[in-house]
């Protein structure tokens, strides 16, 4: 039988194209969990100088429920732990820039950064409140009005407070730490932030009788990865799910934190 030239050029081209698909399809296989796994470490972006979750301790080592969480995270994926130390604004960046693999760095899960980034399931959660001296009137936000409010740059505490703190005036600092040396060197009186930075500058400044205002919002955390990597993705999250079921992240943010997870978190 004598076949149609065209036909077979045809039929010739839908060959060389399936081909050609079949190998994209398999490099998109290969994704970010590979690289760590052959390269025998995982490079975790931690935000250093955030109180309890990741801070210096009196040896001068890492340490947090963040840091705990990132040992627990490379110990289970049979690599070693590689912390890229970086301050809340940098998070996102550093993670796009490829100087990381994933942020443990109590990263709220937002529409905004799922837009750039993705999240693992909720690993634990982070309160957000306004703190400032017992002798100063805050119930509300509009309370804030005419105050100067400090908080730190590229946080939730930052989008919420400018959102809602319209008539405040805020004050923006690059760092956990700093925003608390700012608070206990009186540059600023009134604070958004965590229940655990407040701890810190009472600890720190006793005398300034600071106390939680009001409570903003609580957030969930999760674990930021590079959008487009399927198998990194499930990975983590049946990571995650796992050590909620057997108990290993509520131990660790008890530890740090004083409370349990909420039931709502640990129950994924």
């Amino acid at each position: 039988m004598k076949l149609n030239p065209l036909f077979v050029r045809t039929f010739a081209r839908s060959c060389v194209a399936a081909l050609l698909t079949a190998g994209l399809a398999h490099v998109a296989m290969a994704d970010q969990l590979d690289d760590i796994k052959k390269a025998g470490k995982v490079r975790v972006a931690i935000a250093m100088g955030t109180p309890l979750f990741s801070f210096a301790d009196a040896n001068l080592q890492p340490a947090g429920s963040d840091v705990e969480t990132a040992e627990q995270f490379a110990k289970d994926l049979g690599v070693k732990l590689e912390i890229v130390p970086v301050t809340n604004a940098a998070r996102i960046p550093t993670l796009q820039a490829n100087r990381a693999d994933v942020v443990i760095a109590d990263l709220s899960i937002t529409p905004e950064r799922a837009k750039v980034v993705d999240f693992s399931v909720p690993y634990a959660v982070i309160t957000i409140i306004v703190g400032g001296p017992k002798s100063v009137q805050i119930k509300d936000y509009n309370d804030l009005n005419g105050k100067r409010i400090g908080l730190t740059r590229a946080t939730v505490n930052d989008t919420l407070t400018t959102a809602q703190a319209k008539g405040a005036e805020i004050v923006r600092y690059e760092d956990d730490a700093t925003l608390i040396t700012s608070m206990v060197t009186g540059q600023v009186e009134i604070f958004s932030s965590t229940p655990s930075n407040l701890a810190e500058m009472i600890k720190r400044a006793p005398g300034k009788n600071l106390e939680l205002k009001f409570a903003q919002k609580d957030f969930d955390l999760g674990i930021a990865f590079n959008q487009n990597q399927p198998r990194l993705k499930e990975w983590i999250n049946n990571w995650v799910v796992s050590n909620h079921r057997n108990g290993k992240l509520d131990a660790i943010y008890v530890k740090f934190h004083g409370r349990h997870l909420p039931a709502a978190i640990t129950k994924q």
